[in-house]
């Protein structure tokens, strides 16, 4: 009787093992053993070659599930209703019936012992416990599947065949990850602690930065600090001191659409101190020439294979759009960059309160759809462009409704720019009647 349980209790152990090292290697994480393999660990190497040879790993973990089940349903059953029918006698009961209830009390509490034990247990740790149980089963594993690798071809080949027969055909298994499967797995790993929110804003700009074009991260033409080919040097100097920058366009005769190409103030300033004469024409470098819908890649290459941190953009009719710095396109994926000059600089998008934002008239208006959830369908690239849409001659204090009820405040003009407005969210209705 002792035997007999020692092999029900060894039964459901293997079912466990192999219930265990199935959901444990489709759970674990390869790049994770292969960190540890590079560390040194030699049971992640076993387990490497596990996941590398997956459907053997799999078919083998199935066979000896099968196997251990079927030597619990043929011996438990038998053994442990030998055990329970002196007790059910003891009932009073017809010898059918002692019988029946006999088989049936054995038949559940093997399949108790079967789905807990050697099933919902395993099965539960394993999902939990990935990388532990991988690397704890991962050598038996491997030795059982070599050992019965012929058989496991056959099935596998027989199992294949039968689905070909369905039309079904089998493929490699898909160990690469879309981009959308990585955001997705960005975002999990951000809400369950891995990495933290400016690591996943990262990613995500990455992933976003190859559709941006030279627009969407230019200075706007309105905004361009030039020098003009005949200004004096007090007049550069005066510029430098009032904007800070190292590198100017040059333009002729103040024209922004005649741009000559750009002077750096150091060396400008380094010939002053020297007392060189050389005219300011002699300190103009060429700027490269991108348009407004070159992508920021393209025009970062560009830029790098013209040793330069600057372009200028242009629109189709040839007019200057804008300029495009390095720095503009690193901002686009780490974020606002201020040195020791940008103290007086202003966020693009701010939090005034909760539900409440203020928006430079420059932010694009895929950010806004990015960050609220507002989709602005309107030929506009800026959320400034969206309220000269609506109306021209727009207002400081002048409201416009946004789709999904969220409001618009215009709150700075110059000239005709928009330079900041507000965002009311609409489920923030209290703070409507707090800035009127």
């Amino acid at each position: 009787m002792l035997l007999s349980l020692l092999i029900v209790a060894f039964l459901i152990f293997m079912t466990a093992f192999f219930v265990a090292a199935e959901f444990s290697i489709v759970k674990v994480r390869s790049a994770r053993l292969d960190q540890l393999v590079l560390e040194g660990n030699s049971r992640a190497s076993v387990a490497k070659k596990v996941i590398e040879n997956l459907d053997d790993s799999l078919s083998a973990s199935q066979f000896g599930i099968t196997l251990a089940a079927l030597g619990l349903g043929w011996i438990g059953a038998d053994q442990i209703e030998g055990m329970i029918q002196p007790l059910v006698d003891r009932l009073s009961v017809s010898p059918s019936v002692s019988t029946f209830l006999s088989f049936l009390i054995a038949f559940l509490l093997i399949a108790f012992l079967h789905v807990v034990i050697g099933e919902l247990v395993p099965k539960t740790l394993a999902v939990h416990e990935a990388e532990k149980l991988t690397l704890l089963v991962a050598r038996p594993l491997y030795f059982f599947t070599k050992l019965l690798y012929p058989f496991i071809r056959v099935l596998n080949s027989m199992a294949r065949l039968t689905l070909r027969l369905f039309g079904v055909k089998t493929t490699a298994q898909e160990t690469a990850h879309s981009e959308e499967e990585l955001k997705i797995i960005m975002t999990e790993s951000f809400r369950s602690g891995e990495i933290n929110e400016n690591e996943l804003a990262y990613v995500q700009n990455i992933f976003s930065f190859d559709e941006r074009v030279a627009k969407d991260a230019m200075v706007p033409r309105m905004n361009m600090v030039t020098i003009d080919e005949e200004d004096s040097i007090e007049t550069i100097i005066a510029t430098v001191q009032e904007h800070q920058y190292t590198r100017y366009p040059v333009t002729r005769d103040g024209d922004r659409d005649d741009v000559l190409g750009f002077i750096n103030a150091k060396q400008v300033f380094t010939a002053q101190l020297v007392k060189s004469d050389a005219p300011l024409e002699s300190f103009i470098h060429q700027l490269p020439l991108v348009t407004e819908f070159t992508p920021l890649q393209e025009a970062m290459v560009k830029m790098q294979n013209a040793r330069t941190m600057m372009c200028l953009v242009i629109d189709e009719y040839g007019g200057t759009a804008g300029l495009l710095t390095i720095e503009d396109i690193l901002e686009e994926i780490v974020g606002e960059i201020r040195d020791e000059f940008d103290r007086d600089e202003q966020a693009e998008i701010t939090e005034v309160n909760p539900g409440h934002y203020r928006l430079s008239g420059l932010v694009l208006t895929q950010e806004i759809e990015e960050r609220f959830g507002i989709e602005i369908e309107d030929d506009v690239d800026t959320i400034g462009g969206f309220v000269l849409s609506q109306k021209a001659n727009a207002r400081t204090g002048e409201r416009f409704v946004l789709p999904g009820e969220h409001e618009l405040i215009v709150r700075e003009i110059d000239n005709h720019r928009i330079v900041f407005v507000d965002l009311i969210l609409a489920h923030k209705d209290q703070l409507r009647a707090e800035m009127d």
